[in-house]
C-alpha cells in the first residue's frame, strides 16, 4: 500500500535520482569550463564549454520554461519576451548581464554567419510589421524564443518563416 505522507514510489524515486543526476551533470559540466565574467564592453565574448554540453545544458535548462506564456516586459514564468529569455538564461546559465532589448543584443558579442552557428549564439529575426525578434540557437537547425501566439518554444531555422525573416547571428560566447 501506498501511504503518500510518509513514502515515495518507486517512479518518484526514479525521477528524483534523475533529477538529482542532472543536476550533478551540469554542476560538473559548469566547474570543468569555468566561470564566464560579465563585461559592458559590447564585443566582449566570454569563454564557453565544448559546443555539445553547451547543447545539452542549454536544453535541459529551457525544459522548465516551454510553454511559458508570452508577456511583454516579463522575466519569470508568469510571462516572458523573446529577449527576457535571452537575458534571464544567460544570467542564470553564464552569470552575463546582458541588455534588455532586442536592439541592444544584437550590438553584443560578434557577428556570426548562419552557416557556423553553435549552441548559444544568438539569432536574430525581422518579421514582416514587427519589431526584431531574438532566440538561442541549440543545435542541430533549433532555437528556443518566445512567441507571442505560443510562448516559450523551440522552432527550426529551416522553417519557411523564420528563414525568410532571419537577420542577423551574434556569438556571445567564445569556441575554446
Amino acid at each position: 500500500m501506498f501511504d503518500a505522507g510518509t513514502c515515495r514510489s518507486d517512479s518518484d524515486r526514479f525521477l528524483h535520482s534523475g533529477a538529482m543526476a542532472l543536476l550533478f551533470l551540469m554542476l560538473l559540466a559548469l566547474m570543468t569550463t569555468g566561470c564566464a565574467t560579465t563585461t559592458r564592453d559590447s564585443g566582449a565574448v566570454f569563454s564557453r564549454p565544448d559546443t555539445s554540453g553547451l547543447a545539452q545544458m542549454l536544453r535541459a535548462e529551457i525544459q522548465s520554461w516551454l510553454g511559458t506564456p508570452h508577456r511583454m516586459g516579463g522575466l519569470n514564468r508568469r510571462g516572458i519576451d523573446c529577449s527576457g529569455l535571452v537575458v534571464v538564461l544567460y544570467d542564470d546559465l553564464f552569470d552575463m548581464r546582458l541588455p534588455r532589448t532586442t536592439t541592444a543584443l544584437m550590438r553584443q558579442g560578434r557577428r556570426v554567419d548562419a552557416r557556423h552557428l553553435t549552441a548559444g549564439d544568438l539569432v536574430f529575426f525581422k518579421p514582416a510589421a514587427k519589431f526584431h525578434h531574438v532566440g538561442i540557437y541549440l543545435d542541430q537547425g533549433e532555437f528556443v524564443h518566445t512567441s507571442t501566439s505560443n510562448g516559450v518554444m523551440l522552432s527550426r531555422m529551416d522553417d519557411d518563416f523564420w528563414r525568410q525573416c532571419y537577420l542577423t547571428s551574434r556569438r556571445l560566447l567564445a569556441l575554446d
